[in-house]
């Protein structure tokens, strides 16, 4: 499977660019998949659903399975949580695993950046940056993509995955 991350600071739109690429990689026959790093606790259960109390009530693991989808929730209670390769082994097989989060990853990914946040760019100490992806003219060696058009997005990916990247 290919893996290939992008990384940035809050608010640079990495969510927003990942939603718009899914169903143009889709729309080009790709299976997708996506993994999103929490910097925080969070949950997908809801208080008073069955699964929540099973889980409140200790058992390490809960599956709801459903005739249109299911879902494995795994309580790590005080372990260490899988690594990124865990996580993609974990995945059905498909063509092409994006990551977001995980900056540090040694995985190919693109910078989502926007200038007018004030942050700096990541990619100079970052060998793993293949791309740039902004809302304004940026120096550098880096290819610069257009943050507002996920198409040529798409087409970069694309182009880095027949090149076998």
């Amino acid at each position: 499977m290919n893996v290939f991350g992008f990384a940035g600071w809050s608010g640079a739109g990495k969510t927003t660019l990942i939603e718009q690429l899914i169903p143009r990689l889709v729309a080009r026959g790709l299976r997708v998949s996506l993994i999103k790093h929490a910097h925080h606790s969070f949950d997908i259960d809801k208080p008073g659903k069955d699964s929540y109390r099973h889980r409140e009530a200790g058992a390490t693991e809960v599956l709801i399975a459903s005739d249109r989808r299911w879902v494995l929730m795994h309580e790590l209670r005080g372990e260490t949580g899988p690594t990124l390769d865990e996580q993609v082994a974990m995945l059905s097989p498909c063509d092409l695993v994006l990551v977001e989060g995980y900056k540090a990853a040694p995985i190919p990914k693109i910078e989502v950046h926007r200038p007018a946040l004030g942050k700096p760019l990541l990619h100079p100490g970052d060998p793993h940056i293949v791309a740039l992806a902004a809302d304004a003219p940026l120096p550098g060696p880096l290819p610069l993509l257009d943050l507002n058009r996920p198409d040529e997005v798409a087409e970069f990916l694309c182009t880095l995955m027949e090149n076998g990247r």
